[in-house]
């Protein structure tokens, strides 16, 4: 479906017709579809992904290299997304029809319509060629390096005690993850708003205002927490697919991560590399969902399973 040949591209324009079809016999690429996805898949249960056509190495060990550079751009995204989120949700609940509550909901409408390629350009022209607020691109400032120990640059650089270093790479960090987290944001926004709308019109709030319980505590321990569920639903949901499609924010902001590698390799035709990508978002995606039913019986004494 895809145009191109592995084997062409590892060897070659000057490759012989001969020896396209020996590397092909040997990748398996004769063989049906079929029997070709079930070699796949017993190498990769093994851990074998193949090797990268552009850079040689294996698979496992690029995509490993990109990771932490992906969980940490992801994680950041994802905070802001949830605290911003929720809050900006619980207000809007709390004071419905109000000017607030407009506001937020327009915030929420105009993040999850606004093309992220767009909305990351906006930030890197505003806050960084304009107000000289934040750097870009890139993890670090240039010819700067730190000392890896899990790849993550703020842990790493907590390790190190390299303060000045923390503070550079948290000024890296703030840009991208903003422009990330936008789409997640309103999404989150938007449900906790109407799942605490909901919660908010029981019986045993009225109940809890009508005893004098503070609104505050009436909204968040009462209402705030029996609205979490379908909340933290969306959250893992938002999790999982920014771990799998950081690519748009990756490559704009030059973060080396697996969204970054990901663009590359699809123009670059490297086919291995874009198997074993498809399969870490999958596997990625599968463990996120898994641990949202996993909370669900934490958060919710009546889940059994």
């Amino acid at each position: 479906m895809i145009p191109g040949d592995p084997a062409q591209i590892i060897l070659g324009e000057n490759a012989t017709a001969e020896q396209i079809a020996e590397l092909r016999a040997q990748m398996g690429l004769d063989e049906p579809i079929i029997v070709q996805y079930w070699l796949f898949l017993g190498r990769a249960l093994q851990g074998d992904l193949g090797e990268s056509v552009v850079s040689g190495r294996p698979v496992v060990t690029e995509l490993a290299a990109r990771l932490p550079a992906t969980l940490e751009l992801t994680l950041a995204a994802l905070l802001i997304a949830v605290v911003v989120g929720i809050a900006l949700g619980t207000l809007a609940a709390s004071r419905p029809h109000s000017l607030l509550d407009k506001v937020a909901s327009v915030f929420a409408v105009a993040g999850v319509s606004m093309p992220i390629f767009w909305l990351a350009m906006i930030f890197m022209v505003v806050l960084g060629v304009n107000l000289h607020l934040l750097p870009f691109p890139g993890r670090l400032p240039a010819a700067e390096s730190l000392p890896t120990v899990t790849g993550l640059n703020l842990v790493d650089a907590l390790l190190a005690g390299d303060w000045a270093m923390f503070r550079a790479s948290l000024a890296h960090l703030t840009m991208p993850a903003l422009a990330l987290a936008t789409i997640p944001c309103g999404v989150i926004m938007r449900m906790t708003r109407s799942s605490m709308r909901e919660t908010l019109a029981e019986d045993f709030i009225r109940t809890a205002r009508a005893k004098g319980v503070s609104p505050l505590v009436t909204t968040v321990r009462h209402g705030l927490r029996n609205s979490m569920l379908p909340v933290i639903t969306v959250i893992g949901l938002q999790l999982g697919l920014l771990l799998g499609g950081a690519v748009i924010t990756e490559t704009i902001f030059s973060w080396p991560g697996i969204g970054q590698i990901a663009y590359q390799a699809v123009f670059q035709r490297d086919y291995a590399l874009i198997q074993g990508v498809v399969l870490y978002a999958s596997l990625l995606f599968v463990l996120v969902n898994l641990v949202v039913d996993v909370l669900y019986a934490v958060l919710d004494p009546r889940v059994r399973y």
